[in-house]
């Protein structure tokens, strides 16, 4: 099973909604998918009880249990787990990001939070984890989004080089329990998650062996 962190030290960041958007496309990819709530405020979770589909299944967790519950999920078949986690909180990031094979860093392009995110990522590097900084709720024109990559390759980390537009879809998809690929299925929001997601899934080396799988959609042998 895999494990992807969805970590910033400043709210406001899109955790959740990265959170959300990438566990959905791998069900939809087949994969047996897991969202571990680490916020109190639990929106995550809070989504997973608006949500009529089974998967993926969303559990509510203090850090200081995410080792059991990472362990139950690969003795159900897990085959991917999503941490989604609060903002402010050292504790619960260091958790999250010593159990991830990934680490994705959400960031808008905008000043205050190009100047927060030097300290998540000096959280990343003391961890010792694999790292990307997402660009998230960009401008879909102009040089906003290039000039934030820059800074943030400055600061001598990587930068997904797939970007999430700042899109109503997304969340107004959250509203009903829903994301923005099941909302509208031929949007641009969904096309941006899928593209992220199957960034992703070659980084951490998914690939999918389900039988009647899309060959061009390949996702992700079980760990």
């Amino acid at each position: 099973m895999k494990t992807i962190a969805i970590l910033s030290q400043k709210g406001g960041a899109g955790k959740t909604t990265v959170a959300l958007h990438l566990a959905v496309a791998a069900v939809q990819d087949n994969l047996n998918t897991l969202v571990v709530d680490l916020d109190p405020q639990a929106s995550a979770a809070k989504w997973g009880d608006r949500r009529q589909a089974e998967l993926p299944v969303v559990v509510s967790s203090h850090a200081s249990r995410l080792a059991a519950v990472l362990d139950n999920a690969r003795a159900n078949d897990g085959q991917l787990a999503i941490l989604d986690t609060a903002p402010h909180s050292d504790s619960i990031a260091v958790q999250a990001a010593r159990a991830a094979d990934l680490i994705l860093v959400p960031c808008r392009p905008a000043i205050l939070d190009l100047e927060a995110i030097a300290s998540t990522l000096d959280l990343v590097r003391a961890v010792g984890k694999p790292a990307l900084a997402l660009l998230n709720a960009i401008a879909p024109v102009g040089t906003e989004a290039d000039e934030a990559a820059e800074a943030i390759t400055g600061l001598d980390a990587e930068v997904c080089p797939v970007r999430l537009v700042s899109r109503v879809a997304f969340s107004r998809a959250l509203i009903t329990g829903l994301t923005a690929q099941e909302f509208e299925p031929d949007g641009k929001a969904a096309r941006e998650i899928h593209s992220l997601h199957m960034f992703i899934c070659e980084r951490v080396h998914m690939f999918n062996t389900t039988p009647g799988a899309d060959h061009d959609q390949q996702v992700r042998k079980r760990a």
